[in-house]
């Protein structure tokens, strides 16, 4: 790892000396682990003037070398036992103060928060942690703006970001976007950086039964020493699965005061946001908005293309660019779909002993895929809304006014009249007899809060990529 940083900023040494000497000599390379470069800065002011002039040619510099996603994670330290350039001799001009530089900046109010921070000399290989998939690394997960704001708040949960830590931190969204991906990578870098940190990871449904097991075994003792007191990350994947379970929710309540109190990271997924989740109580939801919402939507074209050659660089197969794009213009909701016909083309090809070129992927996507059309009913746009939200359609149909089932409605009565041009009265009579004035007053609620909500245009853009254009 050593050889790789040498040679990254051998470029930078040779173009400018004077200046890397300089600046290099207030900084500590500390480790290159699963793409993330560990530096050491002797104070914010050099951090941000590197991380400005110096670091994107450096990054480059080992994506090229590894293929990897570069992040960067930080540590202040004014000691710096060996830095990367030698301090600078009499006869040399000497670098700006660090107390004096530190005094010209504004404080920062992003700097990375303890107790989870990167502190590693040098490169650690991980443990292996049960229940982590060794697939699901930073380094593999392709970051768009779909995921951006959830990617950068998973390296800080890790340790590994430049923005402060929020605990707990609840990344949530659809099915197959990369909420396991985030919340398994989380873990693994941890477990390579900080090996003395104990990892917890479960899924909600995995924390009720063994619940359940302990209960019936009289070994509620031994339960809450595991996720209370031996426990200094706790990773819960489809933290919606606790909905309706009242004895398992309190159980749950006390552990994640337990963990937050003792500033113990959390880390929990869910398909919907915490306000959606239905049957939970409000105490618990109210917690899980304590640190930081981040959603995960459908990825983009540029996003899914990325997807897909980095799916196809991980396999070791040779693909066309054009089919890269093929495959992503025809799956554009779910990721996880999207490796999925990747692999069936490899299997085929394979079988058939055929390369994968445009023409090949075109015929097992023709066969392979349902063709997409435009919704054609009412009936098509409520069952697209209801898996969005996994409702039934009887409760958005129904007389339910549950928040989160109106907001549904409003959501379909919205799409019907916008998509299909349904009059008023006939979308009242779908929608559970309603009289036409409600009918019009939940598309003009809909129509305001898509310009006014970033979230519901989330929603929105979301269920319409399912209904296709």
């Amino acid at each position: 790892m050593q050889d790789l940083w040498e040679a990254a900023i051998a470029e930078l040494r040779a173009k400018a000396p004077g200046s890397f000497d300089r600046w290099f000599s207030s900084i500590q390379f500390d480790g290159f682990t699963d793409g993330v470069l560990q530096l050491r800065a002797q104070n914010a002011f050099v951090r941000d003037f590197v991380n400005e002039h110096f670091l994107s040619l450096v990054r480059e510099r080992l994506r090229e070398r590894t293929g990897l996603t570069i992040d960067i994670a930080w540590t202040i330290d004014a000691a710096l036992p060996s830095p990367v350039a030698p301090r600078p001799t009499p006869s040399q001009p000497p670098p700006p103060p660090p107390a004096l530089a530190e005094q010209a900046q504004p404080a920062r109010v992003d700097a990375p928060a303890e107790p989870i921070a990167v502190q590693a000399a040098a490169p650690v290989v991980a443990r292996r942690i049960d229940g982590l998939n060794p697939k699901y690394i930073f380094a593999n997960f392709v970051v768009g703006t779909s995921n951006e704001l959830a990617h950068a708040a998973a390296l800080a949960a890790a340790g590994a970001g430049s923005v402060r830590r929020y605990n707990p931190l609840f990344i949530c969204g659809g099915t197959g976007l990369g909420k396991t991906h985030l919340l398994h990578a989380i873990g693994h870098h941890i477990a390579a950086t900080r090996p003395g940190l104990r990892i917890v990871v479960v899924s909600a449904e995995a924390f009720t039964n063994e619940f359940i097991s302990a209960i019936a075994n009289k070994e509620m003792d031994q339960f809450r020493t595991r996720y209370r007191t031996q426990c200094d990350l706790l990773l819960m994947d489809d933290v919606h699965n606790l909905a309706g379970r009242e004895q398992t929710q309190e159980e749950f309540f006390h552990t994640f005061n337990a963990l937050h109190q003792s500033d113990k990271q959390i880390v929990l997924t869910s398909d919907r946001y915490p306000h959606e989740l239905e049957r939970c109580t409000e105490r618990l939801v109210t917690r899980f908005q304590w640190g930081l919402v981040a959603d995960v939507q459908a990825p983009q074209l540029e996003t899914r293309v990325a997807i897909v050659r980095k799916k196809a660089q991980l396999e070791q197969l040779d693909i066309d660019d054009d089919v890269a794009v093929l495959l992503a213009q025809a799956i554009r909701s779910n990721v996880r779909e999207l490796e999925g016909a990747l692999i069936r083309l490899a299997a085929q090809a394979s079988i058939l002993g055929r390369r994968i070129d445009l023409e090949f992927a075109r015929g097992v996507l023709a066969s392979a895929l349902p063709p997409r059309s435009s919704p054609a009913s009412v009936d098509d746009v409520i069952k697209a809304v209801c898996n969005h939200f996994n409702l039934r359609s009887s409760d958005v149909l129904g007389k339910d006014r549950h928040r989160s089932v109106a907001h549904a409605r409003h959501v379909a009565i919205y799409l019907c009249r916008q998509r299909l041009k349904c009059s008023y009265p006939e979308l009242g009579r779908h929608f559970g007899h309603r009289d036409h004035t409600s009918v019009m007053h939940a598309v003009k609620k809909v129509e305001a809060l898509r310009v006014a909500d970033p979230e519901m245009r989330s929603h929105l853009d979301a269920i319409e990529r399912k209904l296709g254009s």
